[in-house]
């Protein structure tokens, strides 16, 4: 019985993620040009940009952007990004289930919040400090 209310409670899981993971779901298509992937990994669909055109590439890089997750679906810019930021983006993946379709409204507004009080949209971000702060308690259980 465990085993099936666990399946469900992944399936909904998944279904109410499903609006934002179909946002990066265009994005993942980069991992299909050269030099790039697209895997399953943890349940997420993870996607490592091939050759990109340099407009796209300069782009990312005026954003700071790196690595995004909609959803389940995380975009890196290289493998090696990608593993370094496993840990840090499988919680986003958890954050997307929990909050479904209000994800990103919820997260812009953190960000809107931490710029009001004087502080960095990024790093003062709620959502982006509770990654960090589970990756650090990953790291000492260890």
């Amino acid at each position: 019985m465990r085993g099936v209310l666990r399946r469900v409670l992944r399936v909904a899981a998944l279904l109410w993620a499903a609006p934002n993971s179909v946002i990066g779901l265009p994005l993942a298509a980069l991992g299909l040009l050269p030099g790039g992937s697209v895997r399953l990994r943890d349940g997420a669909l993870e996607c490592v940009v091939g050759t990109l055109p340099q407009r796209l590439r300069t782009w990312g890089d005026r954003l700071g952007i790196e690595v995004i997750t909609f959803g389940h679906v995380v975009v890196a810019g290289s493998h090696a990004l990608m593993s370094a930021s496993r840990q840090h983006e499988r919680v986003h993946v958890r954050q997307y289930e929990r909050y479904g379709p209000f994800f990103l409204p919820v997260y812009a507004a953190s960000s809107v919040l931490a710029l009001a009080r004087g502080r960095h949209p990024y790093s003062h971000n709620r959502f982006e400090r509770e990654a960090r702060r589970r990756m650090e308690v990953e790291a000492k259980d260890a």
